[in-house]
């Protein structure tokens, strides 16, 4: 497998290519995501559609933690590449391995419990609420596969391989659209019969990459069960994954706290947010992946001391990330009234889907550039001030805006909180750019990192992670 050097040759081209496999993963997920939502439109009411959409929230809550995590591996192991430090690899992939099951485990046991407590802050309406709760507790209770698969994933992207992962996904897709007609379609199984094949597939999933890790990289020594941590390396997973997945998990509350609004506006309005955001979803597919290569630009060009690489980069791709999504958002809004009839046929729940996708569709180009900056920031392992602006973006612009629409405007105007709060977030990071003196310090430096390259611990290592 092709491994992609971000530290020479045209910035946009690298980051293109390394972008493309992890949209098409992409893609993927949300097709399954997507047949999902189709095969419930079809064999089940609007309440299986709403009970899915609020459940995902609160699992996405706790997932985010992880997706932290897995992106500080990915930086991690992006830095020490560069810098050619193998052994840190090893250790890194040890310790990952070990966080997977020392996390993973009980929260899959804590997740039954939980369940409940979480639907009743939502404040999930009665004739959701039994397809709610038993949608959450299968998820949940799977959700190690779903934390396995992801921090294997961002180990295969420090690497610089994006492309393996796709054809892990490929996998569980296949798995999840068989599953979901099987269960539900053929079976009747409902919102349960979605969770059981959501579940699996990712379980596929983590399993496939574990395999792929052992027969391609089997120098890093990439074991199936946790034989132990290295102290060092947790210690700086934690300090850059923690942030990261606070930041991520407490955006993904924001959107708890926004879908309690939703909630309380009924079954078809929640039916209706749930379908445009299969569109939104969708649309702005190229934010993800753009991002993942910038935080692998970043890392990799930090580690080696590529300061100049970073200089250009730092303009060009959040440029390009806002562009790309806008192209994207204005085709899908030509085209959103076709997509959104293969999910409901509810003239009321397709009349408030087309208008919240319209929202979000020509405003999400700012979130592009903003998670852009973001992940460029996040490569050199500054992480401290993206986390704060994520934080105010949602509790100080989106969800006290959100209640304030809801107070003095009304329901139906709660999507323009999101537009509000990207303007916000990218504004926020334009401002880093041009007033941190920690930041502008950086951009001036020849090699902040590494006066002398720490030496490998194994040439064979060495020539099999050489990026030339």
């Amino acid at each position: 497998m092709k491994k992609i050097n971000m530290t020479r040759g045209p910035i946009m081209r690298n980051i293109i290519l390394f972008a493309l496999p992890i949209i098409a993963g992409n893609i993927l997920q949300y097709l399954y995501t997507t047949v999902d939502t189709l095969v419930i439109g079809n064999y089940c009411d609007h309440t299986a559609i709403a009970a899915v959409g609020t459940s995902s929230q609160p699992v996405e809550v706790l997932l985010c933690i992880f997706l932290g995590i897995g992106t500080a591996v990915s930086i991690l192991i992006s830095q020490h590449i560069g810098a050619e430090d193998f052994r840190a690899v090893t250790n890194t992939c040890r310790t990952a391995i070990s966080f997977v099951f020392f996390c993973g485990i009980p929260i899959s046991i804590l997740g039954w419990f939980v369940s409940p407590v979480i639907l009743r802050i939502m404040n999930v309406p009665a004739d959701v609420w039994s397809q709610a709760l038993l949608y959450t507790r299968i998820v949940l209770c799977s959700a190690m596969g779903n934390i396995g698969y992801n921090m294997n994933a961002g180990i295969l992207r420090g690497m610089g391989d994006s492309r393996a992962s796709l054809y892990f996904l490929l996998v569980s897709c296949i798995a999840n659209i068989v599953l979901d007609i099987t269960l539900v379609a053929s079976f009747g199984m409902g919102v349960a019969g979605v969770a059981i094949a959501t579940g699996t597939a990712m379980y596929l999933a983590w399993i496939a990459s574990i395999f792929y890790i052992r027969h391609r990289y089997p120098e890093i020594g990439f074991t199936v069960f946790p034989q132990g941590a290295d102290k060092q390396e947790l210690k700086s997973i934690l300090k850059i994954g923690i942030p990261i997945g606070l930041n991520n998990s407490l955006f993904s509350l924001g959107h708890v706290a926004t879908q309690t609004l939703i909630n309380t506006q009924g079954s078809v309005f929640m039916a209706a947010w749930s379908v445009s955001g299969r569109v939104n979803g969708i649309a702005n597919m190229a934010i993800t992946g753009i991002s993942s290569a910038a935080t692998t630009f970043s890392g990799q060009n930090y580690g080696a001391g590529r300061i100049d690489r970073l200089r250009e980069g730092q303009y060009i791709i959040p440029a390009s990330n806002g562009l790309i999504t806008l192209g994207f958002g204005l085709l899908f809004i030509l085209i959103r009234q076709p997509i959104l009839r293969c999910f409901t046929s509810d003239p009321q729940v397709l009349a408030m889907a087309s208008r919240f996708a319209v929202i979000m569709l020509l405003s999400q180009w700012m979130y592009a550039v903003f998670n852009g900056i973001s992940c460029i920031v996040n490569g050199t392992g500054r992480v401290k001030y993206t986390t704060l602006i994520n934080l105010m973006m949602l509790w100080a612009v989106r969800v006290p805006s959100a209640f304030l629409i809801v107070k003095f405007i009304g329901g139906d105007y709660i999507p323009y909180s999101f537009p509000l709060s990207f303007a916000f977030g990218m504004l926020c990071m334009i401002g880093y750019y041009i007033f941190s003196k920690d930041w502008r310090n950086l951009m001036h430096s020849d090699d902040p990192q590494h006066s002398a390259r720490k030496e490998p611990h194994a040439r064979g290592l060495r020539s099999f992670f050489s990026l030339s």
